[in-house]
């Protein structure tokens, strides 16, 4: 089977973000996790990149950390975790892009986190996700936590870290994890549509949005910035292409 570290590749405006190490159930190590950060340095600073999907091969979408590096002892600090992988996800939710996590397999450890990051998160009926890090004894770090408790609420963080069972994709979808739930059969056409729908709405309107709502949830809002990007989108040319568009559809 593939046993790459994960891949980047653009088609357009939109990139994919690819989990490649399915004989390991898409495990992530320390080269998984470094390579990781890169790639999204990388979109992060293209702006002709509109859209990023994070997707996996194999059964599985990942199965988080990797354990034998967990079992020797590789617990992190206390801000990011085990082989920093909650500065992955920081990053991730950090992109100016918006962000969709096609989740076509279950969903385990610190991959939770990756998925909690991006914006929109598709997943199927035959999901499931696990947070064992209770049963193991292992304390989860606090950037995961803080972003399970912005993106979903105390109540579904306790479901999911503390009670430490599985959940089905019902029950991913009525607490939040899941924005959409589809058959497997219609799981590409969904994700391509989104990306598709982002990709049509005016970039700039996207970026500032996307980051004042992450600025309102995680209490960082800054006035001036809101202001500054609330104008710079009003003067783009979208804005003004889309103001004649309607003003032709009127007369």
């Amino acid at each position: 089977m593939t046993d790459l570290p994960p891949r980047l590749s653009t088609a357009g405006p939109v990139a994919r973000l690819c989990l490649s190490r399915p004989a390991r159930r898409n495990r992530l190590g320390i080269d998984d996790i470094t390579t990781l950060r890169a790639h999204l340095a990388t979109v992060a600073a293209d702006p002709d990149i509109r859209v990023l999907i994070i997707e996996a091969i194999g059964p599985v979408f990942s199965a988080g950390f990797d354990l034998d590096a967990l079992a020797g002892g590789d617990i992190g600090d206390a801000e990011d975790g085990p082989g920093g992988i909650g500065a992955v996800a920081s990053a991730l939710a950090a992109l100016p892009q918006p962000t969709i996590a096609r989740l076509h397999g279950n969903v385990y450890g610190g991959a939770v986190d990756l998925a909690l990051a991006c914006d929109f998160r598709v997943g199927t009926a035959a999901i499931s996700v696990l947070m064992p890090a209770a049963r193991l004894g292992l304390h989860y770090y606090r950037s995961g936590l803080a972003r399970a408790v912005q993106r979903l609420g105390p109540d579904a963080t306790r479901l999911i870290f503390i009670l430490a069972e599985p959940l089905d994709a019902a029950s991913l979808l009525r607490l939040g994890f899941l924005t959409h739930l589809v058959p497997p059969a219609a799981l590409d056409a969904t994700v391509d549509a989104l990306a598709s729908r982002l990709v049509t709405n005016a970039a700039p309107a996207v970026k500032g949005m996307k980051a004042a709502i992450e600025a309102l949830a995680t209490h960082h809002f800054d006035p001036s910035r809101f202001a500054a990007s609330l104008e710079a989108a009003h003067k783009s040319p979208e804005f003004r292409d889309a103001l004649a568009a309607l003003g032709r559809a009127r007369s």
